[in-house]
């Protein structure tokens, strides 16, 4: 029996797709991909660490996009940011597919992994969607709006470009708490930050440097919503089909007391 060879990458986009290039390179046909941070138990397997080289991994989405169209694209781009335990693996499947089509410029959905990617990117977007409707900015001392989410799925390279055209004139930081980082705007571009000890941070901290105006802005959006809410009328059921109480946090009027 021939052992199995596990690629380990460090969880990047571009790492993923130098773990492609060398499965290719290598002739490997049923690699396991998998996160460095992911400890494996699997017996008779050869473990390789892959090293992200941008040039591979331009050459293997250069080829890539010549095969695939733009829905196909993007949504394998999704379906990468879910993080779903395994993906590596449907979305390698995926490729190996796409690559081996001729001149056929149809989905065929009756594929399970083309199917799975479809429906995990649908996923995906729609948390993007909610994190554009439910992300609260507060105005920090130093002009910079900032706002912190914890999404189900790594949507943050999604939020770009719908924040920087709504938001451009303003310097804004939005950071995700679970996975530690952020994409920060500078008036000019946007950036990505990373902060190890954020998530330890203590929220009084930020809110001993809010504006005063942001302070009252909160106090009276919190009223408005109140008096506005009228009880009478209140459907509970409906309100938490269309706003999940996990997304409560992000909102004003969910959070002053």
């Amino acid at each position: 029996m021939h052992p199995q060879t596990v690629l380990l990458y460090d969880g990047s986009f571009d790492g993923f797709l130098s773990c492609v290039f060398l499965a290719y390179e290598q002739k490997l046909k049923h690699p396991i991909i998998r996160k460095q941070s992911q400890t494996h138990h699997e017996l008779f397997t050869i473990t390789e660490c892959v090293i992200t080289e941008e040039q591979k991994a331009r050459r293997v989405w250069k080829g890539f996009r010549k095969k695939a169209n733009a829905t196909e694209r993007r949504d394998f781009f999704k379906a990468f940011l879910s993080e779903i335990k395994g993906v590596e693996n449907t979305l390698f499947r995926y490729m190996q597919n796409t690559f081996s089509k001729i001149n056929n410029p149809n989905i065929d959905f009756s594929n399970s992994d083309i199917l799975k990617i479809s429906q995990v990117a649908r996923m995906v977007q729609r948390e993007k969607h909610r994190m554009e409707a439910f992300v609260r900015f507060e105005l920090l001392k130093n002009n910079v709006y900032v706002a912190t989410i914890s999404p189900d799925f790594n949507v943050l390279p999604l939020l770009t470009d719908h924040f920087k055209d709504r938001y451009a004139d303003q310097k804004w930081l939005i950071f995700d708490t679970s996975r530690k980082y952020g994409i920060f705007y500078d008036l000019i571009s946007v950036e990505i930050i990373t902060f190890e000890n954020f998530s330890n941070i203590d929220s009084k901290i930020i809110k001993k440097n809010h504006e005063n105006e942001e302070i009252n802005f909160q106090k009276l959006w919190y009223t408005y919503y109140k008096n506005v809410n009228i009880v009478s009328r209140k459907n509970t059921k409906l309100h938490l089909q269309h706003l999940p109480k996990r997304y409560w946090k992000y909102l004003t009027e969910k959070t002053i007391h």
